[in-house]
């Protein structure tokens, strides 16, 4: 008798879901398996900075896994084709970044679409850049003294980026453009592998996303001079914005955000969506975001695909003012 019971239940529970609509067993059913994040930069970069946190309190709410799976190389175009061609079955989405808006203007060959191949998800984080010395390399206390220091070396310093069409690499270009200085620029395989090289000195700067950087400002090992932005970041009250040091134009945004696969069910997305806002609005994630100077932001499916959609014809214009190629 009691054998009986385990699969009565299973057949009592299959029978509940079958008579609820389909999105709502989906929003209960769903996941049933581990769900694979595929992160488009090597471990240790901003994006693993936002994804770890988040997808570690959605398998803890779920209870079912929420796996990260580290698929770097080209600026992240190499993980976002792969998620393009991923099966659309609602267990594998992509996390991707600003770098994904930039893309379509450094590769004129992407085997992918940003804006038809996936279903937009949600927006999981925004911070400013912060502009980010190494103390002993580079010899200023403010963005002002980086500023006579360029000016008076120029080509003597170089920058670390993410790789080729990143935001790191864009950022440091319109830099460049804005205060008419000259950097050498050196791209990584993600921004992990850059800012292991400038804490160790092996480059003098980075045009970093604040979460990546912030635990190593707030180790000493790297020196903050400005954030890219027109306010003060969450957690960093004393770096200065670039428009206090003197440079009132420069605003760049690290942002991430989420993507499902075009074809992949729409109760599926919406039960990610749901997962998503619970861990966002959970305390323990706002102290985790403040503490990488970002809020948790409010933007969801097509409302995210118009805000990409902006920000990709933004970037197309960085790129031909800056006249910024492959290196």
């Amino acid at each position: 008798m009691s054998a009986r019971l385990p699969a009565r239940r299973h057949l009592w529970a299959a029978a509940v879901l079958a008579a609820l609509p389909l999105g709502q067993a989906w929003a209960q059913a769903w996941p049933v398996k581990p769900v694979t994040i595929v992160v488009p930069f090597p471990a240790g970069g901003g994006t693993d900075a936002f994804a770890r946190p988040l997808f570690a309190v959605m398998s803890k709410n779920a209870g079912k896994q929420f796996v990260i799976d580290n698929k770097g190389g080209a600026g992240g175009t190499v993980g976002a084709s792969l998620s393009a061609r991923a099966a659309p079955d609602g267990y594998t989405f992509f996390m991707g970044a600003v770098h994904h808006a930039i893309a379509p203007s450094m590769y004129p060959k992407l085997d992918y679409n940003l804006e038809t191949d996936f279903i937009p998800v949600g927006l999981i984080s925004s911070v400013p850049q912060v502009i980010v010395v190494h103390p002993q390399r580079v010899p200023v206390s403010d963005l002002k003294g980086l500023l006579e220091y360029l000016r008076k070396n120029p080509g003597k310093l170089n920058y670390g980026s993410a790789g080729n069409g990143t935001s790191h690499h864009l950022a440091g270009e319109l830099f460049k453009l804005q205060t008419r200085t000259f950097i050498t620029h050196i791209p990584y395989r993600g921004a992990g592998p850059a800012l292991q090289d400038l804490i160790a000195g092996q480059v003098d700067m980075m045009f970093d996303g604040l979460g990546s950087s912030s635990g190593h400002i707030k180790g000493g090992r790297i020196k903050a001079l400005a954030v890219a932005s027109d306010k003060r970041a969450p957690g960093f009250p004393d770096t200065p914005t670039a428009a206090e040091s003197g440079v009132p134009t420069y605003q760049v945004a690290t942002w991430y955000g989420l993507w499902a696969p075009k074809g992949t069910p729409k109760e599926a997305v919406d039960a990610m969506q749901a997962e998503m806002r619970k861990a966002l609005h959970s305390d323990e994630l706002k102290a985790t975001w403040a503490g990488l100077g970002a809020n948790p932001p409010n933007i969801w499916g097509p409302d995210f695909g118009k805000f990409v959609n902006s920000e990709i014809k933004r970037w197309q214009e960085v790129v031909k003012g800056s006249g910024a190629k492959l290196d």
